[in-house]
């Protein structure tokens, strides 16, 4: 069983539950059918969610080689077999020659995962050149603007937010201080492997929000939609409270700040 992570707050035993969150489900939209490349995709876990939600062929691509050979486990017990869901370690921007399509009906990036990309050019080329005619990338991160804010309860600016020097983020449990797990380890991560796409980068990089969708624009895409939400997946300052569909959000008296962005770009038909 590997460790707990934002998606997978009880480890491996939740593989038959679907871990994406209310807002991706609904942005993503009817999945039936389409093939869909998760990348990075850590352990598999939201890649395995689109499967389960109808994708007739899910691939998840990841630098780390014991992640991938947990994602694999896990959709073998699930009984997937790889017509339904392959799994392929190799490096982000390697994926145009290591995935098994030459290009998918959905891309889709998210949980912290762009954070550990040093290259943001590079990865929105890599990924623009795996999005098939009509199909459209799909990419749900934390907020920069809320690495800005202090730690303690998120209410004052006080780091730089066009900062690009590696950080690594905190969160607050309990009256103490943990590494964040969706900043630190990416999606579906366990922190015992090393699952960097940059293992040489030393922690994350906050890029602005418009450095993104520069970047995707600048790769062939149009951008559809840029999306703020005000919620998280980890108590990231100690005055968030968890909500029913297992988010964290500021209480109702104090004034909202986006703490996660997404954006939709697609490539016509």
């Amino acid at each position: 069983m590997h460790s707990p992570t934002p998606e997978d707050p009880h480890g491996a035993d939740r593989a038959g539950e679907d871990v994406l969150r209310d807002f991706e489900v609904a942005e993503v939209g009817d999945v039936t059918g389409r093939t869909l490349l998760h990348l990075p995709c850590g352990t598999g876990l939201g890649t395995l969610s689109w499967a389960r939600r109808g994708a007739a062929h899910v691939v998840g691509l990841d630098p780390s080689e014991q992640a991938v050979e947990t994602a694999r486990a896990l959709a073998a017990d699930l009984g997937l077999t790889q017509d339904r869901a392959a799994f392929v370690a190799a490096d982000v921007y390697d994926a145009a020659e290591a995935v098994p399509d030459r290009a998918y009906d959905v891309v889709h990036t998210g949980g912290g995962a762009l954070r550990r990309l040093p290259d943001v050019e590079r990865w929105a080329e890599t990924a623009a050149a795996l999005v098939a005619p009509g199909g459209f990338l799909y990419l749900a991160e934390p907020h920069p603007l809320a690495d800005a804010l202090d730690d303690e309860t998120g209410s004052r600016i006080v780091h730089d937010y066009f900062v690009r020097d590696h950080f690594v983020r905190e969160h607050f449990v309990r009256d103490h201080f943990v590494r964040d797990p969706w900043t630190d380890t990416g999606p579906d991560a366990d922190p015992d492997t090393d699952s960097d796409p940059d293992p040489d980068s030393g922690g994350e990089r906050a890029h602005p929000v418009g450095e993104v969708v520069t970047a995707l624009a600048r790769a062939g895409l149009r951008i559809d939609f840029l999306h703020e939400h005000d919620v998280s997946p980890v108590p990231r300052y100690g005055v968030l409270q968890r909500h029913e569909d297992g988010c964290y959000r500021f209480p109702a008296d104090r004034p909202r700040v986006p703490l996660t962005y997404s954006v939709k770009a697609s490539r016509p038909a």
